[in-house]
């Protein structure tokens, strides 16, 4: 006797929704105040000046201005150093 069957559903085929995920306003383009930065999953992008994190980690602008990137070095709590991505609206 077969354990399945015949013609069924199959198995497979089970893959979540994407997330779309990403920097969404690059260096150099206006924001509006609300409008979403970067969706994230944890600090990959840090937030800079006139830029908040949601508490998915999605950092959104709260004033009109352009968005800008910088580079910044942080210091861990071991004491080693590590270069992060501020995202800043000016």
């Amino acid at each position: 006797m077969s354990k399945t069957k015949s013609a069924g559903s199959t198995s497979l085929g089970r893959d979540s929704r994407p997330k779309y995920l990403g920097v969404k306003l690059s260096g150099g383009q206006k924001a509006q105040p609300g409008s979403i930065i970067v969706r994230q999953r944890g600090t990959k992008f840090l937030p800079g000046k006139n830029v908040r994190r949601g508490k998915d980690d999605t950092l959104y602008s709260i004033i009109k201005g352009v968005v800008q990137f910088t580079t910044k070095r942080i210091k861990r709590f071991d004491g080693s150093r590590r270069i992060a991505k501020v995202v800043n609206v000016e």
